[in-house]
């Protein structure tokens, strides 16, 4: 059943960085400048971290398959009306509505991993999905990419859009959301009066109660910190700068792009297992991760001239980890929320990366037309962003840990004296 909802995450994802193989195509069909281009990435993740909120609702009230079913139609309508734009604006709709069916995939994914597996196993789970999913980026940068210069724009999207409609099949005849005999969670937030449902102040007792807890702000901040370098590459701007900065060929890009995809995957399996084997290596490898890509950054950008292809694999390795850092922030939000908030929290949790990623996207959008394409100065902006947020993470991760551990001992307490 996981399986089912792991490969809407798949399509979504090929869908998602589909432009991040077609930006210099997508420059030259729609006519537009640097700025206009990063609007594309920009509205479809403004679009993906707004839905988030309220999809982490809908996930907790309507369940994990009418969500992934909306959540398919929206994304396949969305990438085959962008094989079909003639315009800059048609295009520009067609990415808003993909990023809105985009959005609804992942926390379907980690809701269904907490009904089809053990909590222990929580952090191999989410990593092991998102792994799954950046097989979708590994289709989108082998496969992809080499039909879009064979076959050219409309052949190749319209093509890719039959992904969804497998995925929507599969979904429809097979998904079941729990294992038979699984209660239903209760949709009624904790100490909230037996009766109230869905009423109106539902939705303000779910986000008031995730918010309050540090495990989610700081899950947030560290998916804020640690996505968007990695992200904001393969999404869009990764491309652009080997080529037009580093002069390498687009086959040789795309392949440095399969690189990041490929170390993504690697890395994800090894934080899971020694995540799931040493809690405390939560934070550690979180800031590591963000410390490490701020470094291979500035290696490159510091560099005089154009860096040689040994020092580009080494940003692209380390770009790799901040796919896995990022999930570890779902980490930190699980085992301070109940079952019935799990969809609110990981929504919380999910807006902070894309958050991060829509702002450098914009941000180097606008530097490199301000300066004349100078890409030193635009990914420089990705310095400030990480700055903000490991102020948050090193303000937040002892109020977390300390809540964490009361939890622990009072579900231990508990456990041993049971009520007679």
């Amino acid at each position: 059943m996981w399986s089912i909802g792991v490969a809407v995450y798949f399509a979504a994802i090929t869908f998602r960085t589909s432009l991040g193989v077609a930006g210099i195509d997508a420059a030259e069909r729609f006519d537009i400048n640097s700025s206009a281009l990063s609007s594309f990435s920009i509205l479809q993740l403004l679009v993906y971290a707004g839905m988030q909120i309220p999809v982490g609702l809908l996930v907790d009230r309507w369940g994990t398959r009418k969500v992934l079913l909306l959540g398919i139609v929206l994304f396949t309508t969305g990438q085959f009306a962008f094989a079909l734009s003639e315009s800059y604006a048609m295009a520009l709709a067609a990415r808003g509505l993909l990023g809105c069916g985009d959005a609804m995939t992942f926390i379907s994914v980690l809701r269904l991993g907490t009904s089809w597996f053990p909590a222990r196993r929580g952090p191999l789970v989410a990593q092991i999905a998102a792994l799954c999913g950046m097989a979708g980026n590994l289709l989108t940068t082998l496969v992809l990419a080499r039909v879009l210069a064979a076959v050219g724009w409309t052949p190749t999207f319209a093509g890719s859009a039959v992904l969804g409609v497998v995925v929507l099949v599969l979904v429809l005849l097979f998904l079941k959301e729990r294992p038979e005999g699984v209660p239903v969670p209760s949709p009624v937030p904790s100490g909230d009066e037996p009766g109230s449902g869905y009423g109106r102040g539902y939705v303000r007792r779910q986000l008031a109660a995730a918010w309050r807890e540090p495990g989610t702000r700081l899950g947030m901040w560290v998916h804020f910190t640690a996505q968007f370098p990695g992200m904001v590459f393969l999404l869009l701007w990764g491309l652009p700068y080997l080529v037009e900065a580093q002069g390498r060929t687009r086959a040789e890009a795309s392949t440095l792009l399969t690189l990041v995809v490929l170390a993504n995957m690697a890395i994800g399996l090894v934080y899971g297992q020694v995540i799931t084997r040493y809690h405390g290596a939560r934070t550690p490898i979180a800031l590591g991760t963000v410390l490490a890509t701020a470094g291979a950054w500035a290696m490159v950008l510091v560099w005089p001239g154009r860096a040689p292809l040994a020092v580009l694999v080494v940003l692209c390795v380390v770009l790799g980890t901040c796919g896995p850092g990022s999930m570890i922030g779902f980490d930190f939000a699980r085992p301070a929320n109940p079952p019935e908030r799990q969809g609110t929290a990981s929504g919380i949790v999910n807006i902070g990366g894309f958050t991060a990623s829509m702002t450098t996207l914009l941000a180097v959008g606008v530097l490199l037309d301000v300066t004349g394409g100078d890409y030193r100065i635009a990914f420089a902006s990705v310095f400030a962003v990480q700055a903000l947020g490991v102020t948050q993470i090193l303000r937040l991760r002892g109020r977390a840990h300390r809540r964490e551990r009361e939890r622990v001992v009072a579900s231990r307490v508990e456990t041993v004296h049971v009520p007679a």
